[in-house]
C-alpha cells in the first residue's frame, strides 16, 4: 500500500506517509479532539467558513493576474496554472517557497501541470493571503520572463 501525489517526493530512506503523524489514523483523532475542546463546533465551523474564505481570495487574486483557476473553489482548496506556462509551474511553487511567503507545491489536475493552495491553519490571515499573491505574481514574472531560469537555484 503507497500513498502517492503529485506533491509528495518518493524515493530515499523513509516514504513520507511514514514520516508524520497527518498519515495515522490515531494521530489524526488527537488534533481533531484537541479543536474540538478548545474551539467547539461553533468554532469548528467559523474555522472552516475563514479557510474557504482565504481560499475564495486565493482564486479571485490569482485570476486577477492571469492564472487560470483549475477546480470549483467551494472548499479549502485551490488548483491553478498559468497557460502557455504549466510546464513552470513546480519552479514558481519552489520560487515562492524560497520567498520564505508560503509553502504550496506542484501538482496535476485533470492533465494539467499546476500548483495546489490549501488554506488549513487558524493563523492565515487576509494580509498573508495578500502577501503570499503578491510572492507568486513576483514569481510569475520571473518565470515568465527568463530571470528565473532554474529549479535548483
Amino acid at each position: 500500500m503507497a500513498t502517492e501525489a503529485p506533491y509528495l517526493e518518493t524515493g530515499g530512506a523513509a516514504l513520507p506517509k511514514d514520516m508524520v503523524p497527518e498519515f495515522s489514523r490515531a494521530a489524526r483523532g488527537i488534533e481533531l479532539w484537541a479543536a474540538l475542546h478548545s474551539l467547539g463546533g461553533e468554532g469548528i465551523a467559523a474555522l472552516a467558513e475563514e479557510c474557504c474564505a482565504h481560499s475564495r481570495a486565493f482564486a479571485d487574486g490569482l485570476e486577477a493576474q492571469g492564472v487560470e483557476v483549475l477546480n470549483d473553489v467551494c472548499l479549502n482548496q485551490v488548483v491553478a496554472t498559468l497557460p502557455g506556462h504549466e510546464n513552470r509551474m513546480a519552479a514558481l511553487a519552489i520560487r515562492v517557497q524560497q520567498s520564505g511567503e508560503a509553502w504550496f507545491g506542484p501538482t496535476a489536475w485533470q492533465g494539467r501541470e499546476g500548483f495546489r493552495i490549501s488554506v488549513s491553519s487558524w493563523a492565515t490571515t487576509q494580509a498573508d493571503v495578500q502577501r503570499t499573491l503578491a510572492a507568486i505574481a513576483t514569481a510569475l514574472t520571473e518565470i515568465c520572463d527568463g530571470t528565473y531560469s532554474s529549479v535548483m537555484k
